[in-house]
């Protein structure tokens, strides 16, 4: 399962011992309405190894301008507290999923 990410958590989840997947998301987004779905079955599949979390950028505007989110979706990688990728659009799994098998 997906965890809600904000400005309160983020920092804790980017700087913890698992790489962190974040998907800058809106609800009236319809791109984002296709990755939903995908970000939540990877956060299935790789539980334990990966955490896989969410930013509505509407409420945690801070955290959109912080990572110079212009486009959403955009999903970032991070690993050690550092963003080691990152992906702007809509996305098949199998992109996803191969940018995550790198991080890890």
């Amino acid at each position: 399962m997906t965890q809600q990410i904000t400005s309160a958590n983020f920092k804790t989840l980017a700087e913890g011992d698992k790489p962190l997947v974040v998907d800058f998301w809106a609800e009236w987004c319809g791109p984002c309405r296709m990755v939903g779905p995908i970000i939540e079955e990877l956060a299935q599949e790789y539980e334990g190894r990966v955490v896989v979390g969410k930013v509505n950028v509407d409420e945690n505007d801070d955290l959109a301008g912080e990572f110079e989110i212009r486009s959403i979706p955009t999903i970032l990688f991070f690993k050690n507290g550092e963003i080691v990728d990152r992906y702007v659009g809509a996305a098949p799994k199998s992109l996803l999923e191969e940018k995550l098998k790198k991080i890890l």
